[in-house]
């Protein structure tokens, strides 16, 4: 039986949001969609906190996230956000660089190249970012967070500045290493071809709003016969 990696009940963000209760598999490919306004990056940041919830609770492993160290939470549950941040400086130093951040041992250069690859990036080490296009700077981006090897790897629209080959490409690659590693990969995306041929799981936070709403309506509908 597939186990429970995550699981939210009665999530409720700034009191704007409310989230159905969601479970979330373990070393699976879950897709996030739904239209602008369903909150689909704020539950990426609600998930490792982020941000905070206004009321409800989100465990991981059955273990309730408030309990868990905040940076512990996030090594585990790393966020790779929409928006790229990449210094003014070579592939090779942007490495170095979130690698420090964190307190790690920098990697070689073949480690960095393996993951360059993986992401459709292989350029030499010393080029410089300013000089990449915005996909390039996005491949790059998604190949440090997959560089540091966490739990579950979260992307924020990872394919928005690349074409629909390269897309498709990258997602193979990611699901391919995702499964051979056996950790599990949560992706919020717009791109319904990448959800019906990549996903194992897929949350539509429209549909399940609207399925929530209509069972509220019956319901008091319902007693209102009685």
């Amino acid at each position: 039986m597939p186990r429970i990696l995550i699981k939210t009940e009665s999530l409720n963000f700034n009191h704007m949001i409310r989230y159905p209760d969601l479970q979330i598999q373990a070393e699976k490919l879950t897709f996030i969609k739904g239209p602008s306004g369903t909150g689909k990056t704020t539950l990426l940041k609600l998930l490792n906190a982020t941000t905070s919830p206004a009321s409800g609770t989100i465990c991981l492993n059955d273990e309730s996230i408030d309990s868990i160290d905040a940076v512990l939470l996030r090594q585990q549950l790393l966020l790779c956000g929409q928006t790229v941040y990449l210094f003014d400086s070579t592939i090779r130093e942007n490495f170095a660089h979130y690698y420090r951040y964190r307190n790690l041992a920098i990697p070689d250069d073949d480690t960095i190249q393996k993951y360059l690859t993986l992401c459709l990036a292989p350029f030499p080490l010393d080029t410089h970012c300013q000089t990449l296009s915005g996909g390039e700077r996005q491949r790059i981006y998604i190949a440090i967070f997959l560089s540091f090897q966490s739990d579950v790897l979260m992307l924020d629209e990872p394919t928005s500045a690349l074409d629909e080959t390269t897309s498709r490409k990258l997602f193979e690659n990611l699901k391919l290493l995702m499964t051979d590693t056996n950790r599990t990969l949560i992706v919020v995306s717009h791109d319904q071809r990448l959800i019906e041929t990549y996903a194992d799981a897929v949350i539509d936070l429209d549909a399940i709003k609207e399925q929530t709403q209509r069972s509220v309506v019956n319901t008091a509908l319902t007693q209102k016969e009685a």
